[in-house]
C-alpha cells in the first residue's frame, strides 16, 4: 500500500469520529507531518487536486451522500416489503438493486470526503510551512 492509499485510510478513520473539520485536520496534520516527506506531500496534493471534482454529481454526492442514497434505500425497503407482502419473488430484485445502489453511492461519497479531507490537511501543512506566523 502506497502513501496515497494510507493517507486516504487515515482520513477515513478520522471521518468516523464526531468532531469538527478543523479538529480532524489538526489530528491528521500531526500524523502526516511525521510520516510523509515534503516531496510526497506535494505529489499527493497535486494528484488530489487533479482528481477531485469541483462540480457536478460527484460534488453533490461528496457533500450529501446520505441524502443522495436515501431514494435507493427506499427502493430496497419497498422491494422487500412488496416481495414479502405480495409473495412476489421478482420484487426482491428491486431490493437487491436498491441496496447495491445505496451502498455504492455511500461508499463513493465516503471516499470523496476522505480525499477532500486529505487535500485540506495537506494544504494546511503547506500554508503553515510557508507562513509560520499565521495561526488559525
Amino acid at each position: 500500500m502506497g502513501q496515497y492509499e494510507r493517507l486516504i485510510l487515515l482520513a477515513e478513520d478520522q471521518l468516523t469520529e464526531y468532531s469538527s473539520d478543523a479538529r480532524k485536520i489538526e489530528k491528521l496534520r500531526q500524523k502526516f507531518g511525521l510520516s510523509v516527506s515534503r516531496r510526497e506531500q506535494d505529489e499527493i496534493r497535486t494528484q488530489l487536486e487533479a482528481e477531485l471534482p469541483s462540480g457536478g454529481i460527484a460534488k453533490i454526492v461528496e457533500d450529501q451522500r446520505q441524502a443522495v442514497s436515501l431514494p435507493f434505500w427506499g427502493i430496497a425497503g419497498l422491494g422487500l416489503l412488496f416481495g414479502i407482502a405480495a409473495n412476489q419473488p421478482l420484487d426482491y430484485l428491486a431490493t437487491a438493486g436498491g441496496l447495491a445502489g445505496a451502498i455504492v453511492l455511500q461508499k463513493w461519497g465516503w471516499q470523496l470526503q476522505a480525499k477532500r479531507l486529505v487535500l485540506q490537511t495537506l494544504q494546511d501543512i503547506k500554508q503553515r510551512i510557508e507562513n509560520p506566523s499565521d495561526k488559525k
